[in-house]
Formats: C-alpha cells, structure tokens, sequence
C-alpha cells in the first residue's frame, strides 16, 4: 500500500525551452558582407571627394556634417596612435567571436543580431588600419549641448558596433528577466 504522503514518482525538473540555433554561416555572411561593403564604399566615397579634414554641411547650424577625420586611435581617439594595438585586439576578437558562434554562444535572437552587426564593425575598422594606418570618420553631429558639440565623428563600422553591444545589452536583460529572445 502506498502512502499518499510520499510521492510515488519524482516530477522530472523543468527543462528550459527551445533555444534558437545560432545564426548559420550563411545568415552571418548575408548581414556581414553588405554591412562591411556600406562601409567600405562610404569610406571610399569620403577619400576621395572630401578634402582631409573638410566639411560638407547637410542640416544648418552644422547639426549634420558630412567630414573627413581620421583616427588612429579608439572611440573619441583614445589611445590615439595605437593602431597597431587595435590591430591585435581587432584579430583577438574576430577569433573569439568566430570560436563562440561555433560553441553556439549565439542562440538567442538579440545575441545573433549582435554577432550580425559586430563583427562588419569589426572588420570595416581592422580593414581602414590595415590599408589606411588609421580609421575613417566621417558622420559628424553637433547637437548643440556639453559634450556633443560636436559629438565625435563616426563611420558606418562604429554604428555597427554600437548597435551590437544595444543588442547584446537587451537580450541580457530579457534573459535575465525569463523572457524568451
């Protein structure tokens, strides 16, 4: 006889859900590729048709400028002259990105997106310093107010890379609250 105050079975313990295959080689390469030739041709239109250090103004009141700036440093030129430090770290990261999308680090949605648009960024400034010595900026806001005034100047890989750490910043938080991405 059993006692109905002892469970004759153990619940199995709750399994997580489906998690959503990292992005195949070929979604990463159908974002990655147009992602880094924007860059690219932008850049190249800004060699050649603006002059170094040059502006063409598109909103008034230098609100958006079109500039031609380069950086041989990080973000806002920290470590200005250390491409070559940024050369190793560009090559570090592309490898530990490329290993942990292997692993399946990437499943979520807000992760995929983010190897999506990281590593054009990635890419797109490691080409610059390669074949240039230092990175091209050129979307340049002045928003009128303590530090942006002007911001500093940016690219296209710099967008990519901003919005990627956006989306690995979101899907954390909603991983970290159960939420399903």
């Amino acid at each position: 006889m059993t006692d109905p105050a002892v469970p004759s079975e153990v619940a199995p313990a709750p399994v997580a859900g489906p998690r959503r295959p990292r992005p195949s080689w070929a979604a990463l390469a159908g974002t990655v590729l147009p992602l880094y030739a924007l860059d690219q041709w932008t850049k190249s239109l800004v060699v050649r048709h603006i002059e170094w250090q040059g502006d063409i103004p598109i909103l008034p009141d230098h609100w958006f400028d079109l500039v031609y700036l380069t950086n041989t440093g990080a973000a806002w030129g920290m470590l200005a002259g250390k491409s070559t430090l940024f050369l190793i770290i560009a090559v570090v990261a592309l490898t530990v990105l490329t290993v942990l999308h292997r692993r399946g680090a990437f499943a979520s949605r807000w992760a995929g997106a983010g190897l999506c648009l990281l590593v054009p960024g990635i890419l797109g400034n490691l080409t610059d310093r390669v074949l240039r010595g230092s990175v091209v900026d050129f979307l340049s806001f002045d928003l009128h107010f303590p530090g942006a005034h002007p911001f500093p100047a940016f690219n296209v890989a710099d967008s990519c890379i901003c919005v990627a750490v956006g989306c690995f910043l979101i899907g954390s938080w909603w991983e970290g609250r159960g939420v399903a991405t």
